[in-house]
């Protein structure tokens, strides 16, 4: 049982160089890599937006940008502070992450009016709650063939249409906001070469767990930009090049780019924009850094087992092992969640498995073919009067009214499924949460811990499995038992898509290029601006308040979602949240320190800091010139969502530093840098056996950013006395990432230049 290197047979993975030649994958060509890089697809969009004279370090102004309630209330706050005045791009502000007022109040609607406001004031595209879910709002009204959208969700992806898109962190958007650039290395770029044509019962849920399991976890293309060619592409409607292109995202790369056609024509075409179609195609020569090739007709129903989409297997295989295979989860639960009891096992009974949720939801599952397609197999069926739930939420409003008027929407409740609106929830936490011990099954992007809305450090379990619609819909046929769509015998209907855009004629807030500088923001008495942040200082002493050894930390883990959600416009209470899940005693931890750092600011030094300070020198001048935070220790962070309150929470808390042998992803790293935190890493193999509460003391910290110095000389300070050296690294810093560092973020940055 397993994944041979490489994949599946299914899928095939070529670390090395190759070349695309008039649509064949080769070896050789009779050009050079450097010349034939150009013939991508990729290099073509990147450089017809770069703003730099080196095609090497881009610096890229976007098209459009787009952002959810989770974010754009901090996002705003900080352009505003730095001196914004209106939105220079089309910026649409959705409202798909509504988090239903978790704690009670009036929270959650007063982030809503002031983003209505703020659309006025500045002239931005507004689209009130359950209208769309930010992605299928972006691919409906803003993706254009070339084109560039900048969006503060890491499932940012509009590849399928033809556009390039980049998820990051709130601070680059708001860069972009003040006329700014998206900085970054040109990435290298990997060819994924598709083939054959999906059986029935598959879909693009199953081709995109599969690419995640082949790549995740080796890193194949971390932080590189996916470029889909070949002749499967012609057999993918564009819903499943859709579904597939949102979970790119899963496997770390950078952006996606797909060849385009007459599918992708139809698709701008029924959405009246046609004007916005162009071909796209690699050059006559292309040359690609890496190849993966997907054979489409050997793509099997996947199933993805918590906590992580790639740690996934085909649903047979899960079947043949479930035993084996749930041990696993359970014990990986323990051990993240001490006062767990979790008992997955159970759900192995008369003969099969048996999940208790079934769901349907969000940018990647709730598409018009993956709902009309999971009505096919269900429909004249039933849900069963057991505990299985069925809940489907269409991605948007006018797919809500196609799969009305064409009636899946009544074959699917006759069955027992659920109808909701559109939401986000299901994917972050805040919707269809399971019982304790409860498995659910669904079509989003994510299964990380706490991604179903459980609160494991509590005692409550719950678990999440990504699997495609169509099994999803074969499990509910069968009341609740996991069963493969491809062991379904059903008949599949196409159905073409018609867009009514009255729907958001009707209630959207157009803006763009209209802004009004007369309008007030409307603040609830939750939105508060940022606390005051300082400068760099010569010196810099933290002590560790996380060490976190786990593989990966998530952004989820660092920043939980979900009720926490509803303080996402006021820093100091929603970064209360900070790590709660994960390493409970973090934030007293940090608090303890920030006020220990406010008297040493206020002058009044406390003994503490002058005892450890002792440990490397003179404490008394150290003091004057030493600031004093936070830092938290993991060995590969921030995979996930692209939410800058991962970093932005443990700054206002006094962090000032991170530690790791290196980040997950480019927009978690971006994110630290732009909250002022300093990005450091590990030699791999170096160890790191220091615990909670020992400190970390950098000399010349200040000099070092300032002068492009990579390796950094430092001191452990551990609490049993001892002093240890340790060598720590901050590579790749752009110009301005060392002045927002010495500026302490991005804001100071503005503030001082404004």
């Amino acid at each position: 049982m397993g994944w041979a290197q490489g994949g599946y047979h299914m899928i095939q993975l070529t670390d090395h160089g190759m070349y695309l030649v008039n649509g064949v994958p080769c070896e050789t060509a009779p050009a050079a890599p450097a010349q034939a890089r150009q013939g991508t697809m990729a290099w073509h969009i990147l450089q017809s937006h770069n703003c730099s004279d080196d095609p090497e370090r881009l610096r890229i102004r976007f098209d459009a940008m787009v952002s959810h309630d989770i974010t754009y209330v901090g996002i705003i706050q900080q352009a505003r502070a730095s001196g914004m005045k209106e939105f220079p791009i089309p910026y649409a502000l959705t409202n798909c992450h509504n988090s239903l007022c978790a704690v009670g109040g009036t929270i959650n609607e007063d982030d809503h009016v002031f983003g209505l406001s703020a659309a006025k004031k500045y002239g931005g595209i507004y689209v009130p709650a359950n209208q769309s879910v930010i992605h299928s709002y972006a691919r409906e009204q803003m993706a254009k063939c070339g084109a560039m959208i900048l969006g503060s969700d890491s499932h940012t992806r509009y590849g399928a249409l033809g556009t390039m898109a980049v998820g990051e962190g709130g601070p680059e958007l708001a860069k972009q906001l003040l006329k700014n650039t998206w900085d970054a290395p040109m990435p290298e770029v990997v060819m994924v070469y598709l083939t054959g044509k999906p059986r029935r019962g598959i879909g693009p849920h199953d081709v995109a767990i599969a690419l995640v399991k082949a790549t995740f976890e080796s890193g194949f293309v971390n932080n590189k930009v996916l470029e889909f060619v070949g002749p499967g592409i012609k057999e993918l409607p564009i819903d499943f090049r859709n579904g597939i292109d949102v979970m790119t995202t899963e496997t770390t790369c950078l952006s996606s780019i797909w060849e385009t056609d007459e599918e992708t024509r139809g698709f701008y075409a029924a959405h009246q924009r046609e004007q916005d179609y162009a071909p796209l195609h690699p050059a006559d020569v292309a040359y690609y850094d890496r190849m993966i090739t997907i054979d489409l007709g050997n793509v099997e129903s996947m199933i993805a087992l918590p906590f992580h989409p790639s740690n996934a297997w085909t649903i047979h295989e899960f079947l043949e092992n479930a035993e084996e295979l749930l041990v696993k989860v359970e014990a990986d639960a323990a051990k993240r969640f001490p006062k767990t009891h979790p008992h997955l096992t159970d759900k192995i009974r008369d003969g099969g498995v048996w999940a208790d949720q079934g769901v349907i939801a969000g940018c990647a599952g709730g598409l018009f073919d993956n709902i009309t397609e999971a009505a096919d197999i269900i429909r004249g069926g039933s849900t069963g009067n057991g505990a299985f739930t069925f809940d489907v939420y269409p991605t948007s409003v006018p797919v809500s009214l196609e799969l009305t008027r064409i009636g899946a929407t009544a074959d699917l409740l006759k069955t027992g499924a659920v109808i909701k609106p559109s939401f986000c929830g299901p994917c972050f936490g805040a919707g269809d949460v399971p019982a304790n011990n409860g498995l659910s099954l669904r079509h989003t992007t994510r299964n990380f811990p706490n991604r179903e809305g459980s609160k494991p450090g509590e005692g409550q379990f719950a678990a999440v499995c990504l699997m495609d619609a169509r099994s999803i819909a074969a499990t509910a046929l069968n009341g609740g038992r996991i069963t493969a769509a491809t062991d379904i015998d059903y008949t599949p209907v196409h159905h073409p898509y018609h867009f009514d855009k009255s729907v958001y004629d009707n209630r959207l807030y157009y803006g763009f290029g209209k802004a009004d500088p007369s309008v007030e923001l409307i603040m609830g008495p939750n939105i508060t601006d940022w606390p005051k942040m300082y400068d760099l200082t010569d010196n810099l002493l933290v002590e560790l308040a996380a060490v976190i050894h786990d593989d990966v930390t998530t952004t989820d883990e660092l920043i939980p979602s979900g009720e926490t959600s509803s303080y996402r416009s006021n820093p100091l209470r929603l970064a209360e949240f900070t790590l709660s899940r994960r390493v409970p005693e973090y934030v007293s931890r940090a608090k303890a320190v920030a006020a220990q750092e406010a008297q040493r600011r206020a002058g009044d030094v406390p003994a503490h800091i002058l005892e450890v300070l002792g440990k490397v020198g003179d404490a008394r001048v150290l003091a004057a010139n030493t600031q004093f935070g936070s830092c938290v220790f993991a060995n590969k962070p921030g995979d996930g969502s692209a939410r800058e309150q991962a970093a932005s929470c443990q700054k206002v808390l006094g962090g000032f530093a991170n530690i790791c042998y290196e980040f997950a992803t480019k927009r978690y790293r971006s994110n630290c840098i732009n909250w002022g935190i300093l990005p450091f890493t590990l030699d791999k193999g170096t160890a790191f056996p220091y615990k909670a509460g020992d400190f970390v003391f950098v000399p010349g910290i200040r000099e070092a950013i300032a002068n492009g110095r990579e390796d950094i000389p430092a001191k452990v300070i551990c609490k049993d006395g001892g002093v240890h050296e340790l060598l720590l690294h901050v590579r790749g810093l752009t110009a301005d990432e060392k002045e927002i560092l010495l500026d302490g973020c991005l804001m100071n940055y503005y503030a001082k230049r404004g």
